[in-house]
């Protein structure tokens, strides 16, 4: 190591001494003579040949290193002694640590030793690896809140209609006045409660090995937005909103088929049986297996009504007007309604304040489980009958 220091000062004082020397021998023209040159290369060569000695010395070193590393590792731990095995599980040094690290955190680091439970209820405190995707079945979409008219209410809200409206007589020159009565009607927007529950181990949460919160919340959404649609649609007024299929307070029987199948005709007289005032907004809404009835359809020419859209994100068209599906239209079946014909608008959804979601810590502290609960308190109906025509399958 010493030789290599010295070397390695001796080539630094060469290499300035050098440099030194060209400087001085430079002449007015800042130009070298012949003779000064071929020192200078002579000094120059000097230290490339102190390079390549200290390299070569060094590697030296480096090779004696490496052979004089011993072949075997000594013992240094304490020989094994009968009765006294390393113990594993619960039992173990790193379970103790494991435990007390989650402890002194509240649980929210939690050591891949503490493994406990069955891994399908999520019972697995960490498992040795956990894919961050959740991988589920797709949902349907709520497509009637971008059709219907959305209220926030505080209270009962009341939706004024005109029963009775005004028309004109043709009266002689000096004859009485007629009157009629305007009367009006009120429709009720109640609250109807709606919620979704659903219980978790703390184990799970605490793991969060898939974001497991806003897993919950999202498929919280989802399923409040299904209940939704199917009431809209279906349901009775009883507890829930008051569909647009609803026998008494829905749309109107536009057409009854002939058969046990939908023909063009039908579809035409179903468009043609809604007022034209209506018709300048009116969409169609069915489900899947109708429209593929409807996709099959021709006119007396032999031409599909069926009108695919080509610009993405645009609902297709039937006979000009735009079509939606919905999973929770009824099938096709006898004396059932499997299409309504509208301006939807004249839904009306009243919202009573917004949705809460809510953690259930306490009430099942016992069991080791947290709840958490989604709620909204949600009304509908249709305020104008004749501004939605229905489908309907022969009896």
């Amino acid at each position: 190591m010493n030789r290599i220091l010295e070397l390695r000062e001796k080539r630094a004082k060469a290499w300035e001494a050098a440099k030194a020397f060209l400087d001085t021998k430079r002449g007015a023209d800042g130009l070298v003579s012949a003779e000064d040159t071929a020192t200078y290369d002579k000094m120059e060569t000097d230290v490339v040949a102190l390079g390549k000695e200290i390299d070569r010395l060094e590697k030296q070193e480096a090779l004696d290193r490496e052979l004089s590393k011993p072949l075997n590792t000594p013992l240094t731990g304490k020989p094994a002694v009968p009765g006294m095995e390393t113990k594993t599980g619960r039992a173990s040094d790193e379970y103790k640590a494991g435990m007390l690290q989650a402890l002194r955190s509240n649980f929210r680091q939690v050591s891949n030793v503490l493994q406990e439970g069955v891994d399908t209820d999520g019972g697995y405190l960490v498992p040795v690896e956990y894919d961050d995707r959740l991988i589920q079945g797709l949902k349907e979409e709520n497509i009637f809140r971008k059709l219907a008219t959305r209220i926030t209410t505080s209270g009962e809200h009341k939706i004024n209609i005109a029963a009775t409206t005004p028309a004109a007589a043709w009266i002689d020159e000096g004859a009485a006045l007629t009157f009629g009565d305007a009367t009006f009607a009120q429709i009720l927007l109640d609250a109807h409660k709606l919620h979704v529950a659903v219980k978790v181990t703390e184990e799970l949460l605490y793991d969060n090995a898939f974001n497991l919160e806003s897993h919950i919340l999202d498929q919280f959404t989802k399923a409040l937005s299904n209940a939704e649609e199917d009431a809209f649609l279906n349901g009775d007024g009883q507890g829930k909103p008051l569909g647009i299929f609803a026998a008494t307070g829905g749309g109107q029987i536009g057409v009854t088929t002939s058969g046990a199948s939908i023909t063009a005709d039908e579809v035409l007289n179903l468009i043609y049986a809604l007022k034209r005032p209506y018709r300048k907004e009116a969409v169609f809404i069915t489900n899947d297996q109708t429209l593929a009835v409807l996709r099959k359809l021709k006119d007396g020419n032999g031409a599909y009504i069926w009108q695919p859209s080509y610009q993405a994100g645009e609902p297709d068209k039937l006979a000009g007007y735009s079509i939606y599906t919905s999973a929770f239209v009824p099938t096709i079946a006898p004396g059932v309604p499997v299409m309504a014909f509208g301006d939807f608008s004249y839904y009306n959804i009243g919202d009573r304040g917004s949705r809460s979601f809510a953690q259930l810590k306490e009430l099942y502290a016992g069991n080791g489980m947290i709840g958490y609960v989604a709620k909204e308190r949600v009304d509908g109906k249709l305020v104008l009958p004749e501004a939605v025509q229905i489908l309907k399958m022969k009896a």
